[in-house]
């Protein structure tokens, strides 16, 4: 009988014209990445000489955090550990070794298809989701056609973009960047073994020497193989490495980098108009600042820090660009916005006219440096008109990993989940807490733990204590200038025992460590910090690929392989190009 009556009672109130209340509406989410950016060059965090006043619009419109952090120094590591909210180790990507990131597009390794995105957690809410850029993350595991590390495997409905990075060797005349001490050491074998072999060829001719025609035929057949396996490869890597995919299609290989810049634009502007009425997520990776910097007419020439700067300010462009499309659509109040870089600038990156990489302010050290606060410090600028209060600051720690948490929680996001290391940011974004739920937080070169950090309940002090230091050269340097980035083990580190501790409240460059007369709490912090490194190894052992924690960049993932190389055209002389080329 009351079933009848609950009916009944259903059928007079739609009867009667009173609307149900609908559910709110999920909100989109641009999250933008800049590649090598330093948090040194934009003008809300520091900078007065390169202009960037859309960054800084977007800063004071909404939240800027001040110790945003990457969970690593490189960029496949810190892009990871971003998608997934988790240490990359726990992904089977920290490097035991000198090789740090992808190498190859060819290569094996990548993020493991067992491995959750935020991307296809948004997927399963209803989400479309985008990736436009740099991926950097894999392509493919047993063929070329698998794609088992794909975008559009890890929850992105459409990707277009750089399955791989940009890099020097896309550019003819730049230089190399793969292996570039490597490959030097071959080519000169090579040409050693083709000068002796034309010799003995000379002497046996000149009746000299009585040499076995097998043994010529021998040397040349050792010749054709370096060259085959070693020279041939480096001499293709443009072709092979600097290639633009549309979702699974390759599009044009190799790279044309001259209208890069415009063709990603377009389509990260493409993307948002197609799917204005929403729900949706665009992950717009920029190219930039990686090195080689682009040589844009329309703004060669315009910052006072040269190309890199010319460089920052167009990346300012396109951030405004975009903003400009999210506004004329009406979905500000719908959107969520954010900005960062995948870590610390490039201190290394010199040539004649100075310094090419970005410029991290206060913080000592660079890209490629896990302990150092300017290889993982990074901007953080969220914006979200009507929902987040304009012009806050949080100076709390925070990471790139609390993106998954946070994006899950606003998507409405409730299933289960695997570990996650990062947290939820909305508290500390719209000023309902004031403590950052990261209490530890652990900073890795590869697989190795360099620095550990650590936030006192109800201090304004911050603790990080170096347990490896790099070997910076030459003497007096602030950087690996002899191995253009700083590598995280063996002779390249410095073992600190005991471990070096700084407060970055007051000492955020780093320059002053503490001692047992120094700082009252210097043993209990140095007790404490061991204490969560314990308790985190054992997470690690729990929670990680089962592989291994550097499974994904062993030697025997990163080298190349032909059968998995993306290819348009006829391999090994793969070509093809997009028919546009310019933004309309």
């Amino acid at each position: 009988m009351w079933m009848v009556c609950v009916l009944a009672l259903v059928l007079s109130v739609a009867g009667s014209g009173v609307k149900v209340p609908d559910k709110p509406r999920l909100p989109n989410f641009v999250l933008i990445m800049v590649d090598d950016l330093g948090i040194g060059d934009i003008g809300c965090y520091g900078n007065h000489t390169i202009r960037t006043p859309h960054i800084d619009r977007l800063a004071s419109e909404g939240v800027r955090l001040t110790q945003h952090l990457s969970a690593a120094p490189l960029c496949t590591p810190s892009r990871a550990a971003f998608l997934t909210g988790r240490y990359a180790l726990r992904s089977g990507l920290g490097s035991a070794g000198r090789v740090q990131v992808l190498l190859f597009l060819g290569g094996s390794g990548g993020l493991p298809p067992s491995e959750t995105t935020f991307a296809k957690r948004l997927q399963q809410q209803g989400y479309t989701t985008g990736l436009v850029g740099k991926w950097h993350q894999g392509v493919s595991c047993h063929h070329r056609d698998d794609h088992c590390h794909h975008p559009n495997q890890h929850g992105f409905s459409s990707f277009y973009g750089l399955p791989f990075t940009l890099f020097n060797d896309c550019v003819p005349g730049q230089g190399s960047d793969v292996l570039a001490d490597l490959q030097s050491t071959l080519r000169s074998l090579t040409l050693l073994l083709g000068l002796g072999l034309v010799t003995l060829v000379c002497v046996r001719h000149c009746g000299l020497v009585d040499l076995s025609p097998s043994l010529l035929l021998f040397l040349l057949f050792l010749l054709f193989c370096l060259a085959s396996v070693w020279v041939l490869p480096f001499t293709l890597l443009r072709r092979w490495n600097c290639v633009l995919m549309r979702d699974g299609e390759v599009v044009e290989q190799p790279l044309i980098v001259e209208t890069l810049p415009q063709r990603l634009l377009k389509e990260a502007k493409d993307f948002i108009h197609r799917n204005q009425d929403g729900p949706f997520l665009l992950f717009f990776s920029l190219v930039h600042v990686h090195i080689p910097l682009f040589t844009n007419p329309d703004f060669m020439g315009r910052s006072l820090h040269g190309l890199y700067g010319d460089n920052v300010e167009e990346v300012d462009w396109i951030v405004g660009q975009v903003t400009q499309t999210i506004d004329s659509l009406g979905l500000s109040n719908h959107t969520l916005m954010y900005f960062t870089s995948d870590h610390g600038g490039h201190l290394e990156d010199r040539d004649a006219t100075g310094q090419k990489g970005g410029w991290n302010g206060i913080y000592k050290g660079g890209k490629a440096m896990g302990g150092w606060e300017g290889g993982i410090r990074v901007p953080g600028i969220f914006r979200w008109p009507g929902t987040l209060p304009p012009g806050r600051e949080v100076h709390e720690p925070t990471s790139l990993m609390d993106l998954y948490p946070t994006l899950k929680h606003l998507a409405r996001d409730t299933k289960p989940d695997r570990l996650l290391d990062g947290h939820n940011l909305m508290p500390l974004l719209d000023g309902t807490s004031q403590s950052s739920e990261h209490e530890f937080m652990f900073h890795y070169c590869g697989k190795y733990l360099h620095a550990v950090r650590w936030r006192p309940p109800g201090s304004d002090s911050v603790y990080k204590a170096h347990l490896f230091t790099p070997n910076f050269s030459p003497g007096g340097a602030v950087g690996c200038y002899h191995t253009h980035v700083c590598m995280c083990h063996g002779e390249y580190v410095t073992a600190q025992t005991p471990p070096l501790l700084y407060d970055l409240s007051r000492d955020p460059s780093e320059s002053r460590p503490l001692s047992a007369q120094s700082e009252p709490r210097y043993h209990e912090a140095l007790r404490r910090m061991e204490q969560a490194v314990h308790a985190h190894q054992d997470t690690l052992r729990a929670h990680v690929h089962p592989e291994g924690p550097s499974a994904q960049l062993s030697w025997g993932h990163v080298l190349w392989r032909p059968w998995l190389q993306p290819c348009c055209g006829t391999f090994p002389f793969c070509a093809c190009e997009e028919q546009v080329h310019s933004a309309d």
